[in-house]
């Protein structure tokens, strides 16, 4: 399902425009001597890793999230995923991380078409994803959140809400919580998607939907300079029948399970030490979203 057209002029804040424009900027800096990514490897395993530290930087898959991913006020990339890439590359041998921006529902794509090497934007892992790439172990996990008008005036509390009380439902591109919402009984053609949690924010404002959905800390940090809406209490999306807790982390290629395994060894490094989280905590997570789960439970095995 293709995103609606949304006029960024009337959004507050960065647009996803704009956090792109920048990504390709500071992307373009490093273009010059890597205007290929290394092609799939034959090796059992893959060797994309010591090919990336001969040629001293790794391409991510970026998607223009605050705060998974996005461009500062001075112009730097920043964000919870490339800001881990940063420590855990540079740990294998790799001195420079390179964005390539592309919109989130473009992610897994790009990456199997060999546009990047690694797929860095805090995406979720589930099942479905998992039948196309492998995922390094969570370095977080979420619950959802809902953009609401202040006052919430129709009391939306969970995707059941939003179902019995006839709400105008909004949520991204390629976002798990289209999955929650129709579990919950909303019909899919029905849901408005739109580009991101900044475009969510501007449906709610101008009262095109009754709420956007998406996960706990991307909806307490939009909504913060925004004098029109609020964002309501976190809590944990029904999968058959059962309360869910998600988790993100970085996708390979399926061929690249040396890559993975080394990405993950120096993750788990990272977590026993209490340096994950001192990496996290700036972009606005908390210790409760600091997670043990691995991506082998998350994809359902």
């Amino acid at each position: 399902m293709a995103p609606p057209r949304t006029n960024d002029a009337e959004k507050p804040g960065p647009t996803r425009r704009s956090l792109l424009a920048g990504i390709a900027a500071v992307g373009a800096l490093g273009a010059a001597g890597c205007s290929r990514v290394a092609t799939a490897s034959t090796t059992r395993g893959g060797d994309l890793l010591s090919r990336l530290k001969a040629q001293g930087v790794v391409r991510l898959g970026i998607a223009g999230e605050i705060p998974f991913g996005y461009i500062d006020k001075d112009g730097n990339l920043t964000g919870e995923a490339p800001e881990l890439a940063k420590v855990i590359f540079k740990r294998l041998g790799v001195d420079r991380v390179q964005p390539v921006p592309t919109e989130f529902g473009s992610l897994i794509p790009g990456l199997n078409s060999q546009q990047f090497d690694v797929v860095s934007a805090g995406m979720y892992i589930n099942p479905e994803r998992c039948q196309q790439v492998i995922f390094a172990d969570p370095d977080y996990q979420m619950l959802d959140s809902f953009i609401v008008r202040k006052g919430n005036p129709k009391g939306l509390h969970s995707y059941k809400d939003v179902v019995a009380k006839k709400a105008k439902f909004a949520t991204g591109t390629g976002y798990a919580e289209i999955e929650y919402a129709v579990e919950a009984g909303y019909k899919e053609s029905e849901i408005l998607i739109v580009p991101d949690q900044v475009a969510g924010l501007n449906a709610v404002e101008a009262g095109r939907v009754d709420v956007f959905a998406g996960t706990a800390l991307t909806v307490r940090e939009v909504v913060k300079n925004s004098p029109k809406t609020e964002a309501t209490r976190p809590f944990a999306p029904l999968v058959k029948g059962k309360p869910h807790v998600d988790g993100g982390g970085f996708a390979f290629r399926p061929t690249e399970t040396g890559l993975r395994d080394a990405f993950n060894a120096e993750l788990k490094k990272m977590k026993a030490s209490g340096e994950l989280f001192r990496v996290l905590r700036p972009f606005g997570f908390s210790k409760a979203e600091m997670t043990d789960m691995t991506a082998k439970e998350l994809c359902g095995g």
